[in-house]
């Protein structure tokens, strides 16, 4: 019953997104140092971000909050895709990675082979390595 009303409520609404879970995840981040510095400040600018985040959640422009979403990932897409890098590099224990050093694409081997001559599968550049 009340899930349907919930349902029906946001029904044209343009919900979460990337940039909402970010002003979210900020909005608490400032909080938590508000709690320990006491400084008026970040309380204030965390509920205007947290504010933003409710009016983005509960708006019926979807297109206009889909241009912000667009804009935010375009900017923090980089530094997400190094962080997602980051995170399966540490998980997998099998290969190793390494960046080809004319075009910059990673590139992976397996791990305990020797010094071996790794090819890029984009530009073909030949390089050794240790594995």
């Amino acid at each position: 019953m009340i899930r349907n009303a919930i349902q029906r409520f946001m029904y044209g609404r343009y919900g979460n997104d990337q940039l909402n879970l970010f002003l979210m995840g900020l909005y608490l981040l400032l909080y938590l140092v508000f709690m320990f510095v006491r400084l008026e400040l970040l309380y204030w600018v965390g509920f205007l971000l947290l504010a933003a985040a409710l009016f983005r959640l509960l708006s019926r422009n979807i297109e206009r909050r889909q241009q912000e979403n667009a804009r935010f990932m375009r900017a923090a897409g980089p530094f997400l895709s190094w962080l997602h890098l980051r995170r399966t590099i540490r998980r997998d224990k099998e290969h190793v990675y390494f960046k080809c050093p004319s075009c910059g694409q990673q590139l992976r081997v397996p791990r305990g082979k020797g010094k071996i001559t790794v090819t890029c599968r984009s530009c073909g550049a030949s390089f050794e390595e240790k594995s």
